[in-house]
């Protein structure tokens, strides 16, 4: 009865193949509609921002987890990656699969030594340890080149085709589907986690860890999985940007990067997955649409951000359920 009227987990399984459906569709058109190239790099910049911001989300949102490291495992993804290509010639997805792993890695040593921190202190470590990582390239000179930089870092290497010319990712376009597909594999491989009994174990942790462990669910265990896997996007998003650029210098893996990308989560509505991702859009563009207004482009983009804050807590997510509900109460009363 529930599916016939619509709000059965069928019905429910149908709407969100139709929105992946919709999503692959516009990223397939958007490059064809913004064909300078100056768009079609924002576009790039922010399939690699969603990548970080569900990354975030997933700690943050979901094990409720409060991480400013979010920098550091991008940085550590982006080195690892590109030092194994230009160093020792290792094929761009072997590296690719070395910097995810060594990032998820790294997540996972840092929530061991943070596994007993709350809140702001461990926001603090974990802030902490996102500064250690940019030191550490920006001081081991010998391996990463600090401030002087690492440069003609390659693009992923032509795929070949039967029958068909090689898509070679040097040009935009199809670097840009290569970034989108992992950040929409990305997003499913995350929902179907949070949807399962994984993400009922994760929520179960945020909300009341002393009660979920009294119910045997392994509150440090959990909170090890969430960084690791939130480490691990975050790192993918790294080696994606390293080869996007060509360029590596470490100031692009500061802690600013950390607030920037918090900053999208709660935008668009943390713990909420579908959130982050437009959050990440939206911050990634607004300050190019603004650029015409000079310095006063950051005084706009504080003031959207201080008003999403103080009125929508619960970030675009929430907007956009209000807006529904009232164009549902509206439809209903003009139907009566």
């Amino acid at each position: 009865m529930s599916d016939a009227v619509g709000t059965g987990p069928a019905y429910r399984s149908s709407r969100r193949r139709l929105a992946f459906l919709c999503a692959a569709l516009v990223i397939a058109v958007l490059p064809l509609v913004l064909t300078s190239g100056y768009w079609r790099t924002n576009l790039t910049l922010c399939a690699i921002n969603v990548l970080l911001a569900i990354g975030l989300d997933f700690i943050l949102g979901y094990a409720g987890q409060l991480n400013l490291g979010q920098s550091a495992f991008y940085g550590l993804g982006a080195y690892v990656s590109t030092l194994l290509i230009t160093k020792f010639g290792v094929h761009f997805w072997v590296a690719f699969a070395a910097g995810v792993a060594f990032a998820g890695l790294a997540g996972m040593i840092l929530s061991l030594f943070a596994v007993r921190l709350r809140g702001h202190y461990l926001a603090i470590a974990s802030l902490g340890f996102a500064v250690i990582v940019h030191q550490i390239l920006l001081n081991w000179i010998g391996l990463t080149q600090g401030p002087l930089g690492i440069y003609g870092i390659p693009p992923p290497p032509a795929i070949a085709i039967p029958g068909l010319p090689p898509i070679e990712f040097s040009n935009q376009v199809a670097l840009f589907y290569l970034v989108s597909a992992f950040a929409l594999l990305a997003y499913l491989l995350l929902d179907q986690l949070v949807r399962s009994p994984i993400g009922e174990a994760l929520t179960a942790v945020r909300e009341d860890e002393i009660s979920a462990q009294s119910l045997g669910i392994n509150a440090n265990a959990w909170k090890v999985f969430a960084f690791g896997v939130g480490a691990a996007v975050g790192g993918a998003a790294g080696c994606f940007y390293a080869t996007f650029v060509g360029t590596l210098v470490p100031d692009a893996f500061f802690i600013t990067e950390s607030f920037t990308v918090l900053a999208m989560v709660i935008v668009g509505g943390m713990g909420t997955l579908i959130g982050p991702v437009f959050g990440a859009i939206l911050l990634t563009l607004l300050p190019e649409l603004l650029r015409d207004i000079g310095d006063l482009r950051l005084v706009v983009y504080g003031l959207a951000l201080t008003l999403v804050v103080l009125f929508m807590p619960g970030g675009l997510v929430q907007g956009w359920e209000l807006l529904r509900r009232k164009f549902a109460g509206a439809s209903v009363a003009s139907g009566r």
